[in-house]
């Protein structure tokens, strides 16, 4: 299902990085992420709330760039 705010995501399971694409077109590294929330937030049904309830303020992360 589409999120109103995630654009996309992707993980890389050697990091436990997790990198979030907002639709607002800021990408953001999540660090020290297990692989558990990342097929979490694959399976919810709201990508945003799933995020902002578990990743969000959970996770040491860095901005990477605006689209």
């Amino acid at each position: 299902m589409p999120s109103s705010v995630i654009d996309h995501f992707s993980y890389d399971a050697d990091a436990k990085s997790l990198k979030i694409t907002f639709v607002t077109g800021m990408v953001y590294l999540y660090q020290n992420v297990p692989q558990k929330y990342h097929k979490m937030l694959k399976a919810a049904s709201s990508k945003g709330r799933y995020f902002n309830h578990y990743i969000k303020d959970h996770f040491t992360f860095k901005k990477l760039e605006d689209a």
